[in-house]
């Protein structure tokens, strides 16, 4: 039976995350809608899609509608870290792959669009690698960019955790020590808007700002996003230097969202002491990966070499979050 896409319509919604969360090979919670309508309505176009066979979800792709070097563009949801093509465990093969890619292309052809980017789940998030997805992106003569990642393989951490950090890191946790610092779970609004007050100045030395707003890490905390968020973190006394924000991806990842400090306080290496702490519980928690997160900008063309030498530091291995475009026109 022949593949049909589907504009995505609130009424799939269900359908929708209980395919990406139960039944894909490469999806995760920032795929779901249930993250996705944090978003207000109007902040983007939506152009999300399903490809269906018959009633039953082949895959998955949320998206957005918007414009690319003056070419209109059906960009991988901006609302998401990944977003890419969600696929179904049952249909992770080579017969879908050869159907999926010309079906879609000629969908998005009809529609209008002048050029695809796709921004694929990371095989640490993922249940199965992503190389035949991959390879179907190179068949289909799309252009790739890397994102360059860095995580921890729990599995391989020694039991003495900073035996396997570079000496500076191992220094810089030792000197924490030093100082009266504590670790500890934020659980109340007010902790949380003290973490966002310490993570706004953290940024605004870089003049940036968070992705997103206090309202909206409250949500995440307390409803929307209860099962996978948590925040924690490093005090002084009774106040609170260092923090993070934890995205939990079942029991296979640990992702720092957010790491920050209060530069005040640097001089106590808040920041080694915090990232031991975090590093700890996720072997504590039982998780298999302990991700930091990406260290590139411009769509990997430009390494933020600082960033990345000090999470190469806690002993991290390297994966790639790899994206793809194609232009129609």
């Amino acid at each position: 039976m022949a593949f049909t896409i589907v504009k995505y319509e609130e009424h799939y919604k269900e359908r929708w995350d209980q395919f990406v969360i139960n039944n894909s090979v490469n999806g995760t919670f920032l795929q779901t809608w249930n993250f996705l309508d944090y978003h207000p309505k109007g902040r983007f176009k939506d152009a999300s899609v399903l490809v269906m066979q018959g009633s039953n979800i082949v895959a998955v792709v949320p998206a957005c509608d918007t414009e690319e070097d003056g070419k209109r563009c059906f960009f991988s949801h901006k609302g998401s870290t990944f977003g890419g093509i969600v696929i179904s465990k049952e249909k992770y093969d080579i017969s879908t792959m050869e159907e999926l890619f010309p079906c879609l292309e000629e969908y998005l052809r009809l529609e209008g669009y002048e050029r695809a980017f796709f921004k694929n789940t990371s095989d640490i998030f993922s249940e199965k690698s992503s190389d035949l997805l991959d390879y179907y992106f190179y068949k289909n003569n799309y252009d790739y960019c890397n994102e360059l990642s860095f995580f921890i393989d729990c599995g391989k951490m020694p039991e003495d955790i900073i035996s396997g950090w570079f000496a500076t890191r191992r220094r810089g946790y030792r000197n924490s020590l030093k100082s009266d610092l504590s670790f500890k779970r934020i659980e109340t609004d007010e902790e949380i808007a003290d973490f966002y007050e310490v993570l706004c100045k953290n940024l605004k030395k870089f003049e940036s700002t968070p992705v997103h707003t206090l309202d909206e890490l409250l949500e995440f905390k307390h409803s929307r996003l209860a099962e996978e968020v948590d925040f924690y973190g490093a005090y002084l006394g009774d106040k609170l230097v260092a923090g993070t924000m934890l995205f939990y991806f079942g029991k296979q990842v640990l992702h720092t969202q957010y790491l920050a400090q209060d530069v005040d306080y640097a001089k106590f290496y808040t920041m080694n002491y915090l990232d031991y702490e975090v590093i700890r519980l996720a072997r504590e928690k039982g998780f298999s990966k302990f991700s930091f997160g990406i260290s590139t900008e411009e769509r990997g063309k430009v390494l933020n070499t600082t960033l990345a030498l000090f999470k190469e530091g806690f002993g991290c291995d390297y994966c790639l979050n790899r994206s793809y475009t194609k232009n129609f026109g």
